[in-house]
């Protein structure tokens, strides 16, 4: 009988992506199985965009919320699927429970918050052997005893490329005839992680003195950011910021030949749409959660304060962003090549 494995999914768009590779290792060994994702309302347009999974069913739960009854009863509802496998790919006591309740013969995922019993397949995790994210996610598709850590199958988004100009036709804009070169400003975690307004924007005046259009990518928290650029790029720029959704944002990247992005989803989605992706790090560690393309272009000083995983920069100068100049990443792109896909 084929597999039918039931998956909890991250709530963080990036954590998401990473976990394509999860989903594609499991059909390459077992192409018969059939893979459901559970997860936030908000991550299942990237799981639309995935073709190894069947559907995408949405937690109704809010962030940090117990709803206990609400977990049990949504697990009792789920009994009657059939499946053989819950993975867990969070690590709180209360993401166990709504498996607990379905049942599931096999209900797998890592040591975490109290939940011996709710899981009968606890794994502990190594972190020295297992420091990045996409690796810790494969190694619960196998046995508990399998000390291997093989190369992860690379994500790979399947954009709409229809959505993509019907996207476009609402904004008011074109396809495009010239390259582009995406810009994500943003970083939801924190100011940390956010490479400085001003240095986008001479990134966007080079691009657009080298005959490139300019397509700054954010969500409604990071629109005075884009619309700060896009000013200081004498309104130049097509500004994104607020004005899409997560899945018109993905099919709208597809079209982009170049992707510069702070550590953040978005920077895993171009990565997975197979986008020459600059990834700039400052509070975070490119050794934790690369983009996983081999074409991607990392871009971290490493400074003895670095990775410091916070917020804001507790010693106040931002060294580890404010001194990766534009330069830097301009050449990096480069603006002369004008490979458009």
């Amino acid at each position: 009988m084929a597999a039918k494995i039931l998956i909890f999914g991250p709530s963080w768009v990036g954590d998401m992506v990473l976990a394509h590779s999860l989903f594609r290792a499991i059909k390459q060994s077992q192409p018969d199985a059939v893979i459901d994702v559970a997860a936030p309302s908000w991550t299942l347009p990237l799981l639309e965009r995935m073709p190894e999974v069947r559907r995408g069913i949405a937690l109704p739960f809010r962030h940090g919320e117990l709803a206990l009854r609400a977990r049990i009863a949504m697990g009792r509802r789920l009994r009657d699927e059939g499946y053989t496998q819950t993975i867990l790919l969070t690590n709180s006591f209360k993401s166990a429970i709504l498996p607990f309740a379905t049942r599931i013969p096999q209900r797998t995922g890592f040591v975490g918050e109290l939940r011996y019993g709710l899981l009968n397949d606890l794994r502990r995790l190594d972190k020295q052997r297992l420091p990045r994210t996409v690796d810790r996610f494969l190694a619960l598709a196998r046995p508990a005893n399998d000390r291997s850590v093989p190369t992860p199958p690379q994500p790979r988004l399947i954009a709409d490329q229809v959505n993509a100009q019907a996207a476009l036709q609402g904004l008011g804009h074109a396809l495009p005839q010239q390259p582009v070169l995406g810009l994500c400003p943003g970083a939801e975690y924190g100011e940390a992680k956010r490479w400085p307004i001003a240095y986008y924007a001479e990134v966007a005046n080079a691009a657009l003195a080298a005959g490139w259009q300019v397509w700054l990518f954010g969500s409604e928290k990071d629109m005075p950011v884009t619309a700060e650029i896009n000013q200081r790029a004498d309104g130049l720029c097509l500004d994104l910021g607020g004005r899409t959704k997560l899945g018109d944002a993905i099919d709208l990247m597809s079209l982009t030949s170049a992707v510069v992005s702070n550590d953040s989803g978005l920077m895993h989605v171009a990565a997975a749409l197979d986008k020459k992706v600059i990834a700039i790090y400052g509070s975070s560690d490119p050794a934790h959660t690369p983009p996983m393309n081999a074409q991607a272009v990392i871009v971290y000083l490493g400074l003895g304060c670095s990775p410091c995983f916070k917020r804001k920069c507790p010693l106040g100068h931002l060294d580890c962003l404010t001194k990766i100049k534009p330069s830097q990443i301009i050449a990096a792109i480069p603006l002369d090549n004008d490979r458009h896909e």
